[in-house]
């Protein structure tokens, strides 16, 4: 009898504190994904993997638990993050980049933070690998951080993952106080009329396939991630296989985010979550998230001063990789100075340039540390 108490009352006895706080956590990524619609998609899976992680003796945990089955067959590998980036790439319009090429040069400017994080990170005592791995949140490019990370510093994959898609779902935030300090309102006014002009289909298909090419002859290290992402966009533009990039786009990518968020959510023990470290990765994601959106606005004011003074560079903030959800930032602050001043399509043209260079940013990461 004292025997089938003690099981009985297992899961109560085996609490501790970390485990406590933890389920707070997983329950308020919850919340936050419900109550404040904070990248849902991802949020809700990752907080409700926590609470089943931390649940005392939960079998869901462990050798042959479903959600250390899950880890191990598609973060560990990396599978789970390039499956999305077909998904990503089957939704991504390039059309806007390729209208206005010289947005690339504010898609790259956009990553610069993630350097300076990754020397701040050493100066604070992370190795190589790890200061590489945190300096990728800035990109704010949820599989990216995860593919760089899980290949340079595994142990660190639960807090930086957290980190990349809580800033990501925290951009219309974040991001506006940065833009409005570092322009003035004439700037922010500043109109630039959009001239569309007729890109062909042709152009469309060829871009995916030169991008892959050069970048990864370039950049091998990034080939898996600008190949699954120019593989999506490829399909789309293509027009012949509807069927594939209905299902990349849809049912591939909500089972694939499912999947991955509770398995990323597993890896939030306590025991291991709870130190110093993860503080401070939450940390530096922060700044490098703002690193990033000020090199971006400050490279548009200089793109505004060549131009003549025609250029809003309110512009630059949306060469981060948070697609579209920065563009959208952009055009609300550019039309909180003027109700009529339309930067969306110039905005989605840099952020889209902004989803390439955070891949490229992430195997030059590889590169430099040597990665497998």
């Amino acid at each position: 009898m004292g025997d089938a108490l003690s099981y009985l009352l297992a899961g109560i006895t085996s609490l501790t504190w970390q485990s406590v706080v933890m389920l707070a956590v997983g329950l308020l990524l919850v919340w936050l994904a419900v109550k404040k619609e904070y990248e849902p998609l991802l949020l809700l899976p990752i907080g409700a993997g926590a609470i089943l992680a931390n649940i005392p003796s939960s079998p869901l945990v462990g050798e042959g638990g479903m959600l250390t089955t899950l880890y191990d067959m598609g973060v560990s590998n990396e599978l789970f993050p390039l499956l999305i980036f077909v998904g990503i790439g089957a939704m991504t319009d390039f059309g806007p980049l390729l209208e206005n090429p010289k947005m690339v040069l504010l898609g790259a400017a956009g990553q610069f933070g993630i350097f300076l994080t990754l020397i701040l990170a050493l100066v604070l005592g992370f190795t190589q690998p790890q200061a590489a791995s945190i300096g990728i949140i800035g990109a704010i490019d949820g599989p990216t951080s995860i593919y760089v990370s899980n290949k340079l510093a595994p142990e660190l994959l639960a807090p930086i993952t957290v980190a990349a898609y809580s800033y990501m779902s925290l951009v219309p935030i974040i991001m506006p106080p940065i833009m409005r300090a570092l322009t003035t309102p004439a700037e922010r006014a500043i109109k630039m009329p959009y001239t569309s002009r007729e890109i062909s289909q042709r152009t469309r298909i060829l871009f995916p396939i030169i991008v892959t090419l050069v970048v990864g002859v370039l950049v091998p290290f990034a080939t898996p991630l600008i190949g699954m992402l120019m593989l999506g966009n490829l399909m789309r533009e293509s027009k012949v296989v509807e069927r594939l990039t209905g299902a990349a786009s849809n049912e591939l990518t909500n089972i694939v985010t499912l999947f991955l968020g509770l398995a990323i959510g597993s890896t939030m023990v306590g025991e291991k979550f709870l130190n110093v470290a993860t503080l401070l990765i939450l940390a530096l994601g922060l700044v490098a998230f703002c690193l990033d959106t000020v090199m971006g606005v400050l490279f548009g004011k200089l793109m505004n001063v060549f131009s003549g003074g025609k250029f809003n560079p309110l512009i630059g903030a949306a060469g981060i990789s948070a697609f579209p959800m920065a563009a959208r930032v952009v055009q609300r602050e550019a039309q909180r100075e003027h109700f009529d001043n339309f930067l969306l399509m110039h905005a989605m043209g840099a952020n889209a340039a902004g989803q390439i260079a955070s891949v490229v940013a992430g195997g030059v990461l590889l590169a430099l540390m040597g990665a497998a």
